[in-house]
């Protein structure tokens, strides 16, 4: 675990129905399996798992570095599932194409070594290194490691991820990105675009070739754009293209989230976390990969830095915000964040008790 200040193994109040945003945690309990989540009102019901498919890290645990152990590892997959989140997409962010393989030939090692952790990572998201160099688009992504679609590369990567990279977010502007993304999608990878600043045609050249979703839409954007001709409009307008929205009220205040998802049309909505080291943590200094990022009243940044560095977000409590702003049932929010969600990726979902 790479933590630098503040850190608790699990925190009982990761997961707390008191909070539309999550809100910080204090430390009362080092057991995963007595954190209540917002969906357990009921302890006698059942429901199915929820999956997040963009997880980078959570309960101060850092996914993105070789230092990650086993036991951080299972504290991290056991605090996930405490949050009724018992499948999810491990997602490594932007490095060089041997560092990436490094990190996948580490996870697949611990995946070996623990069942459960086996079972709850179900695959991987891979969020880097073809996307967007350009300042604004690329976010928190270091801009000099960014690379044109390789597909040796990727199939390098893939290889070293035992096969099991299922989707992979791409920035359809850059040479060769529709010829990359046919292959992605003929090999069975869903594919995303995000962290882009793609124009109509390019766009139309991703779809035609096989890309299905966007990625986190709405972030990955420049805090300054045109009013109307920007490329958020422009994915948000592809009816053919299912979005992800982070429904933590920082990357989509709750007014947008309302507004995009109105504009959807019906099933083409799904959520995530973008969850980082800082979720499931109390406010603090954490790392993501080579980055110093601090999570303070709910939002994680780099220090001095305007743009977010993923999020504090839990799952379920993504759940319950979305259910709220949007004024529907939690039932049908927590489909978006389930079922809706593995059905891109045949993906099996477990039916769960919510104690």
């Amino acid at each position: 675990m790479i933590l630098l200040e503040n850190c608790f193994s699990v925190i009982e109040k990761a997961c707390s129905p008191n909070s539309s945003v999550m809100s910080a945690p204090t430390p009362s309990s080092v057991n995963p399996a007595r954190t209540r989540s917002p969906l357990q009102s009921n302890p006698s019901s059942f429901a199915t798992s929820l999956f997040d498919i963009q997880v980078n890290g959570f309960a101060g645990v850092d996914f993105q570095t070789l230092e990650l152990s086993l036991p951080d590892l299972r504290r991290a997959v056991d605090a996930l599932r405490a949050c009724q989140t018992h499948r999810f997409l491990l997602t490594f962010i932007t490095d060089g194409i041997d560092a990436l393989s490094a990190k996948f030939k580490h996870v697949q090692e611990l995946r070996s070594q623990d069942p459960l952790i086996a079972e709850t990572i179900c695959g991987y998201h891979l969020e880097g290194p073809f996307l967007s160099a350009e300042d604004g688009y690329r976010g928190a992504h270091p801009g000099g490691l960014q690379l044109d679609p390789d597909w040796q590369a990727f199939r390098q990567l893939q290889a070293a991820a035992g096969g099991l990279i299922k989707l992979l977010t791409i920035a359809p502007e850059l040479p060769g990105s529709a010829e990359f993304i046919a292959e992605a999608a003929q090999s069975g990878v869903v594919v995303s675009l995000g962290h882009t600043n793609a124009s109509d045609a390019q766009i139309d050249a991703a779809i035609r070739a096989g890309a299905k979703l966007c990625t986190h839409l709405g972030n990955g954007v420049p805090q300054t754009m045109h009013r109307h001709d920007n490329v958020m409009q422009r994915l948000l307008a592809r009816d053919e293209l299912t979005a992800f929205f982070i429904p933590d009220g920082v990357h989509l205040p709750p007014a947008v989230l309302k507004n995009f998802f109105r504009a959807k049309p019906r099933g083409k909505v799904l959520f995530t976390t973008d969850a980082v080291s800082a979720a499931g943590a109390p406010p603090g200094r954490y790392t993501v990969g080579s980055l110093k990022v601090e999570s303070k009243d709910g939002v994680v940044r780099q220090p001095g830095r305007k743009n977010f560095a993923g999020s504090c977000l839990t799952p379920d409590q993504g759940v319950a915000n979305a259910a709220r702003w949007l004024g529907i049932p939690v039932s049908e929010a927590r489909a978006m964040f389930s079922t809706q969600v593995a059905a891109h990726f045949g993906v099996g979902l477990p039916i769960i008790p919510m104690s």
